[in-house]
């Protein structure tokens, strides 16, 4: 069961640690440690992903920024609340982590991407939503529940474009898809109040292949 379950929710990173690790919270012992590394998209941008890391998989106390990494794992939420209200966290959950040299990070970009891959095979958990931009571009964004073990769920923001868009428009809350696509970061600015706002961080999966599944997932 269990690992049939990981294998819907597969992701690798490779880029650059930019931070320190900074505690997160312990499980039966075990220590685990948020840190964030940078993905250059094929765009020449970059994205700014954070990784949850078990203290047993590395040295959580060194100073690696600078360091070039791959990192395996799943895309996993969790609700915080804040502000009278839940906000949903994202961030990969990190299984296996491998020092790699910065030239094989270059040649990874240049190949389809390689540097950032996420694969999902969920539930559609809330009506998408179609819209088109002021040029005419078409956007839908999806909300996808993938299941993990012991009756969890993990709510995995996505966001499709084009004919990909046009596609997903037409799904039915309860709908399992699959999707291939990478892991992105968005800043956005929060009014607190009228006086008051914040600069934060959003995080997705922006989609550029998705697929209806057949049958049940028992």
């Amino acid at each position: 069961m269990t690992d049939k379950v990981i294998e819907n929710n597969q992701v690798t990173i490779i880029g650059e640690i930019v931070s320190d690790f900074t505690y997160s919270h312990e499980v039966y012992g075990e220590g685990f440690y948020m840190v964030d590394v940078r993905v250059v998209r094929l765009s020449d941008s970059m994205d700014i992903i954070p990784l949850m890391v078990s203290e047993r998989l590395m040295d959580v106390k060194a100073d690696y920024k600078g360091a070039y990494i791959e990192a395996n794992g799943q895309f996993r939420s969790y609700n915080r609340h804040e502000e009278r209200k839940n906000k949903l966290v994202l961030s990969v959950f990190v299984r296996e982590i491998t020092f790699v040299d910065p030239d094989e990070v270059e040649r990874a970009g240049s190949e389809n991407s390689r540097t950032n891959q996420i694969y999902l095979d969920g539930f559609i958990c809330k009506e998408p939503v179609y819209r088109k931009t002021p040029l005419g571009r078409e956007i839908a964004d999806l909300l996808i529940a993938v299941n993990r073990p012991y009756g969890k769920s993990d709510y995995i923001p996505c966001i499709c474009w084009g004919r990909n868009a046009r596609f997903a428009s037409t799904f039915e809350v309860g709908t399992r898809c699959e999707i291939w696509g990478r892991i992105q970061s968005r800043e956005y600015v929060k009014k607190l109040n009228e006086d008051q706002t914040e600069r934060r961080v959003a995080y997705e999966v922006s989609v550029s292949k998705l697929e209806l599944t057949a049958g049940d997932e028992e």
